[in-house]
């Protein structure tokens, strides 16, 4: 049964007749107010944004019309639900590369050579999946390399769905430019390519559940035909959202004055923990592009591969056991984003600063891994400081990830420096006594993990 909006026209075709009232209104000034005017029924919504993509994968064309959306492409890293809705429908998965700039996008030269190779070998790519916020890095997409990309994917006839989930939480609003590619494509009339996702509940959970998720469909061409056939999915499927999830999301997108305010303190807050984070990071030596959003870092450690593997750490899998052990659970490999495996990359989060830091003692014994940082007792929940085999397939061909970002500060090595997170503890100390101690906890373990302690 198709349900079309009254006094819009069905700007966007049918929408599921149990959408939530006041919801996709409420959804329209969020977007209306970030430059992208739009209409309720170009709005979709579901309980969360994974359903959306999924939805939004199954709806797919081919550019012509024609239904099957062809293979994903995937940034890598890229955060870790986007895989699966692809595979969950049996469409092959292919990654690129992001630049050293930033994550959350293809570096456009590798995009095209993936693209060439994948219909080479008989495939025909589809959709490209990316994020101008990239929660997994903490970085922005610079708007010019953002143009790049969105440049080649529409030559090429790709479906671009950008997840825009996490640009609220930009450390800084007045350093920080952040361009959906919808916005960039407007003015050519090339924005039928793109469709929006948010999902409103990740950057407030510390865990980064989902809660409710919202898209926002082309109201002309390729996109309204898609926001069609997704309302049509979503109708069928009729999934749940309670009332009270519905009239709190609606009232997080009207977005007071108060919740304006509330949300701009939290993110500088988190911004402080997690520049003093990457201070520690690239102290250690770890190689690791500057946060400039969320709540993560995102680092790599393959150049102190042969220490690692003296202490069993050949992967990522064994990196994040050993950083686990040492520090809690505020460590994941990078395997678990899309990079390959055997790359030494690890994403660590600002809730491991905002815990009650171990007691002084000796490290005890080789953790999980291999590495000698012994376990941290007596952590506490993380607080809520936010707003509320071989290379993977289409990746690069010696199965290394993303070119890193900036290292540690000139003059050498490890040491070089060290004084920059003594400084961050130091106007933590203030405010955050708790995260001054365990900014000296993950320095002192990484530290140990690259030898670079001066023990």
């Amino acid at each position: 049964m198709r349900s079309t909006e009254p006094g819009h026209g069905g700007a966007a075709g049918a929408r599921p007749a149990s959408s939530p009232p006041g919801l996709r209104e409420a959804a329209s000034g969020y977007w209306h107010r970030r430059g992208l005017p739009t209409e309720p029924a170009q709005v979709a919504v579901a309980p969360d944004a994974s359903l959306l993509l999924l939805a939004v994968l199954a709806a797919a064309d081919d550019g012509e019309g024609r239904p099957g959306g062809g293979s994903v492409l995937l940034p890598h890293p890229c955060p870790s639900w986007y895989a699966p809705q692809a595979r969950l429908l049996g469409r092959t998965v292919h990654t690129v590369p992001v630049p050293a700039e930033c994550g959350g996008l293809p570096d456009p030269f590798a995009l095209l050579e993936t693209v060439r190779r994948v219909r080479a070998a008989g495939d025909e790519p589809g959709v490209l999946v990316l994020s101008v916020a990239d929660e997994v890095t903490g970085t922005a997409a610079p708007p010019e390399l953002l143009h790049e990309v969105c440049e080649a994917a529409v030559a090429e006839g790709l479906l671009l769905v950008s997840d825009e989930t996490w640009r609220d939480t930009t450390h800084d609003a007045h350093q920080t430019v952040l361009v959906s590619p919808a916005e960039m494509l407007a003015p050519t009339g090339q924005d039928a390519h793109v469709v929006v996702l948010a999902d409103l509940g990740r950057p407030a959970s510390p865990s980064g559940e989902a809660g409710v998720g919202i898209a926002r469909f082309p109201s002309a061409g390729r996109g309204r035909r898609l926001g069609e056939r997704v309302h049509e999915l979503l109708t069928a499927l009729r999934p749940a959202l309670s009332g009270t999830a519905a009239a709190a999301a609606a009232g997080a997108l009207t977005e007071s004055a108060g919740l304006r305010d509330r949300r701009s303190a939290q993110a500088h807050a988190t911004g402080r923990l997690a520049r003093a984070l990457h201070c520690a990071v690239t102290e250690a030596g770890a190689l690791c592009r500057p946060p400039s959003l969320g709540r993560y870092v995102y680092a790599d450690l393959d150049r102190f591969r042969p220490r690692l593997a003296a202490r069993g750490i050949t992967d990522a899998p064994r990196l994040e056991a050993a950083l686990v052990g040492a520090l809690g659970p505020y460590a994941e490999g990078g395997h678990r984003f899309g990079d390959h495996p055997r790359e030494l990359r690890v994403r660590l989060t600002t809730d491991l600063l905002t815990t009650t830091p171990a007691a002084t003692a000796p490290h005890a014994g080789p953790a999980p891994g291999g590495s000698r940082a012994g376990p941290v007792a007596g952590r506490d929940g993380p607080a809520d400081l936010t707003a509320g085999g071989g290379p993977p397939a289409g990746g690069s061909a010696s199965g290394a990830g993303p070119a890193p970002g900036p290292g540690p500060a000139p003059g050498g090595g490890p040491a070089a420096g060290r004084g920059r997170t003594a400084a961050a503890a130091e106007s933590l100390a203030g405010e955050l006594p708790d995260a001054a101690e365990s900014l000296a906890q993950v320095q002192s373990v990484l530290a140990d993990l690259t030898d670079g302690s001066p023990q």
